[in-house]
């Protein structure tokens, strides 16, 4: 089992940044891949950013250049950092982890608003 827990939500003007961090706890030794995920009202959860054991990533089009994702594993945490953010980046985000054997495991969400 491995649980996840997401923080740095909030409200955030336009151009504005936030970090977000999610915490690992449990069998991290499990864990591959780490990703973050959101889902705005009415829409279906996408990717944003996936981060590999060896640090390799994966943005969306959409956050390229404007999001970091980033792996500690001394401290068994990712984070997200979001610059630029966008009235559309508003969402829940989600920290995810899969792991070896390709099981997949959710924190409970953080919202993220952005707006004036």
């Amino acid at each position: 089992q491995v649980q996840l827990v997401e923080s740095g939500g909030g409200l955030v003007q336009p151009g504005g940044s936030l970090r977000l961090t999610c915490v690992t706890s449990g069998n991290i030794f499990s864990i591959r891949d780490m990703g973050w995920y959101r889902q705005a009202p009415g829409k279906q959860r996408e990717s944003v950013a996936i981060i590999s054991p060896g640090g390799v990533t994966n943005y969306a089009d959409s956050v390229k250049g404007r999001f970091t994702i980033s792996r500690d594993n001394a401290k068994d945490t990712v984070s997200l950092q979001m610059n630029s953010l966008k009235p559309e980046d508003t969402a829940v985000y989600y920290c995810k982890a899969i792991t070896w054997s390709r099981r997949d495991y959710w924190g409970q969400g953080t919202q993220v608003t952005v707006s004036s």
